[in-house]
């Protein structure tokens, strides 16, 4: 693969991302570079066979280790997952270097600029689309979670959008893991702003309760308009945190993190939940951040449990459109086992189905409990010295697991 070739025909042989393993040619062409990281790089290109084009990620594989983005994307086949199409091997320009290639969904854009879109243009997001979206990645996380995978990167620049359908994707799993409880996991995971308080206390047997928080994270950023939690350091986060939902109570630390219950952190009063977003945000929306945004994992609603919240009861109408006027994706296309339908199933709307995910939505409201009054009896100071020195006790190094 090279920076950009718009008229070569390039030949590989790769082995379809699901099903049996029966290695087959696939040609493609169009190819340009889309985006690039630490992890590698990710091209545009077009298969010669269907027309369709793809996204392919490519990544220094290292012969030791089994990929594990690659065993878990062949495990996924979700509506609401980018669908891993085929995977092959090729070599690069150092001996013995041997790159693993990705060949996934192509899906046009991200919420991340969507939103910024709307920013750019002094607007808001429309609320149909915070709501579609949320849902949909609400869905994808209940399958994941099923599949006992946590992603652990959940973010808007990880959330592809087709601006036409509206159609989400979660995608990249470069971060993501099957998770076994007593197995120790790294606490550095996930990316600055949408990092769970369970992993900036240094948790190392955490649950996939910390993708919810991540999702209630950027679920806030889309009412807002900017990340609820900013910081550059874990410190920073700590502090936007504790402003917010106030200082945790020895039973919520033992909760994220049980070698820290002694910890003594100025007593700061939660935030009211309605003074946080704008004045006229949906009181159902704001209800149901203060579910997802909670201090101990176990508290925070489920994926299904968040897909039946009344924030989303207008996606359950039979008439409910798009701004455009065109017709909702496929939402309410579950299985009999909870978990969802075949990737191609998001395509069109089933009106038979439309009702099946009204279940009775779990009571809103703001549970803040009796504290939610101000935020001024402990200065800033003082909170940023505690977050100091809470984080040099948890930063106690680990290996990436």
């Amino acid at each position: 693969l090279c920076g950009r070739d718009s008229g070569k025909v390039t030949t590989v042989v790769a082995t379809p991302g699901q099903g049996p393993d029966r290695p087959q040619e696939v040609s493609y062409t169009d190819i340009k570079v889309i985006g690039n990281g630490s992890f590698g790089v990710v091209y545009q290109a077009r298969l010669i066979d269907s027309q369709e084009m793809v996204a392919i990620k490519k990544v220094l594989q290292d012969k030791r280790f089994k990929n594990r983005e690659l065993q878990i994307m062949r495990k996924l086949d979700h509506c609401n997952i980018v669908r891993l199409r085929y995977f092959f091997y090729s070599s690069g320009e150092k001996k013995d270097e041997v790159y693993l290639n990705l060949v996934l969904d192509f899906v046009p854009e991200t919420v991340y600029r969507v939103a910024r879109h709307f920013n750019k243009a002094k607007s808001i997001i429309p609320i149909i689309y915070v709501k579609v979206y949320m849902y949909q990645l609400f869905r994808s996380l209940a399958y994941i979670h099923s599949q006992g995978v946590c992603h652990r990167d959940i973010k808007p620049q990880n959330l592809l959008v087709d601006p036409e359908t509206a159609i989400l994707k979660l995608c990249d799993f470069g971060s993501a893991k099957q998770l076994v409880r007593g197995e120790p996991n790294v606490s550095y995971i996930c990316s600055r702003y949408y990092r769970a308080p369970e992993l900036i206390f240094g948790a190392t047997d955490y649950t996939a309760n910390i993708d919810i928080w991540s999702a209630g994270c950027v679920l806030a950023e889309l009412l807002l308009g900017q990340p609820i939690f900013p910081g550059d350091s874990g410190v920073d986060q700590l502090v936007e945190i504790i402003k917010v939902l106030g200082t945790p109570t020895r039973e919520q630390i033992r909760e994220m993190n049980p070698n820290y219950t002694e910890f003594k952190f100025p007593q700061i009063k939660a935030h009211p939940w309605t003074k946080v977003f704008k004045p006229r945000t949906p009181p159902e929306a704001i209800a149901l951040c203060s579910r997802l945004l909670e201090y101990t994992p176990a508290t925070r609603l489920s994926p299904l449990e968040a897909c039946s919240h009344a924030f989303f009861d207008e996606l359950r109408q039979p008439n409910a459109r798009l701004p455009s006027g065109r017709e909702l994706p496929m939402l309410f296309n579950f299985s009999t086992t909870g978990t969802d339908t075949q990737t191609d199933s998001c395509t069109h709307r089933d009106k038979q189905t439309w009702c099946f995910g009204s279940v009775s939505a779990p009571q809103a409201g703001v549970c803040l409990g009796k504290n939610a009054t101000g935020n001024t009896e402990a200065s800033e100071e003082a909170l940023i010295n505690a977050a100091h020195t809470v984080l040099l006790l948890c930063s106690s190094p680990s290996k990436d697991c």
